[in-house]
């Protein structure tokens, strides 16, 4: 059986590309996963005895643990990674730690393996702030503007090296922002929707006109199986819908809405530094692979509110716990008392 190494395989799209992988294809899916607090092992509980699926706790900086891992893989697919911006911005240090020291000890043991394929997920916001008149495109020279994003523009690059010095058949995805199941609540969609089931404040940057593209995670997971098969080794691929581009605002009263909440729930709150105002993508070379998004904006938008309405339990589990408590006063409670209506 083929084996395939995934990385942050319990984390938001980490879950769901396992879960698509075991679904349509007979992989030996190995699991690679620090759990950080972003990590939840008990979103693949169901798989634990599957003879398909084995989960390995340890960390992608530490040679050892991933050379074990890769042992026999035939691809890996690279998804663990600090995501959160405000995160970002409060200690940058784990970022770089994770998404470039992370990435070089992947690529690393990956050289000395063999593998024969390695897809690097990475972001849209490498390019920085990005207009539909002149959307980031592939061959586009990179402007991060936060600590998050310039990590992920440091690993990617890293990967780009290994393909340019060692000949590693590496593949790049730089995705819009995804929607869908399991995304931890810090993040904007759960959190608008899980604070307006608790009746709390919608917090919005600014005036909440920042654009954001919604992909959903399903489109996703089919746009890194189209690439792990059949990507060009040493290229970069663009994914994202254009047709879901949102404000912030409009997000969050198309949740209160399909939530029957009132848009009194809305807060805008002093924005956060170095904010981008809107990414674009041209997404022409992924296209050309088959892929398409099948979810428009709305139907992204009701089948992941309704996975969090279906599923109380797995987020009130992370909002109660102490370190989501914690983050979310340091984050917030100043910006709330400085907070207006619309």
């Amino acid at each position: 059986m083929t084996k395939l190494l995934v990385t942050g395989g319990a984390g938001f799209i980490g879950t769901n590309l396992i879960r698509y992988l075991l679904a349509n294809y007979d992989y030996e899916i190995t699991n690679l996963d620090k759990l950080t607090y972003a990590g939840n092992i008990e979103n693949l509980r169901e798989f634990e005895n599957d003879k398909r699926y084995s989960f390995i706790h340890g960390d992608i900086c530490d040679p050892k643990t991933v050379a074990g891992a890769i042992e026999g893989a035939w691809g890996v697919v690279n998804l663990a990674a600090e995501t959160h911006v405000d995160r970002s911005l409060l200690d940058a240090g784990v970022f770089i730690e994770t998404d470039v020291l992370g990435a070089y000890v992947m690529l690393e043991a990956a050289r000395r393996s063999g593998v024969e394929r390695f897809l690097h997920v990475s972001t849209d916001e490498v390019y920085g702030p990005r207009y539909p008149d002149n959307p980031g495109r592939e061959s586009d020279a990179l402007t991060p503007a936060n600590p998050y994003s310039a990590s992920k523009a440091g690993g990617e690059q890293m990967c780009l090296a290994y393909f340019r010095t060692y000949n590693l058949p590496v593949v790049v995805s730089r995705s819009a922002n995804n929607i869908g199941p399991y995304q931890h609540p810090e993040k904007a969609v759960p959190l608008f929707v899980t604070n307006a089931l608790h009746d709390q404040p919608l917090p919005i940057y600014g005036e909440g006109k920042q654009i954001r593209d919604r992909l959903y995670v399903e489109d996703n997971c089919e746009a890194l199986d189209l690439l792990l098969h059949k990507g060009l080794a040493g290229e970069v691929y663009n994914v994202g819908s254009r047709d879901n581009e949102r404000t912030n605002l409009e997000v969050a009263n198309t949740i209160l809405t399909l939530l029957e909440k009132p848009t009194s729930l809305i807060r805008l709150v002093p924005d956060r530094p170095g904010h981008d105002g809107r990414y674009s993508l041209d997404t022409t070379r992924i296209r050309a692979l088959g892929w398409q998004p099948r979810h428009d904006y709305q139907s992204a938008m009701e089948k992941t509110v309704s996975w969090y309405l279906k599923n109380r339990a797995w987020w009130e589990r992370i909002k109660s716990s102490e370190g989501y408590a914690s983050y979310y006063l340091k984050q917030y409670t100043e910006r709330l008392a400085k907070s207006h209506g619309l």
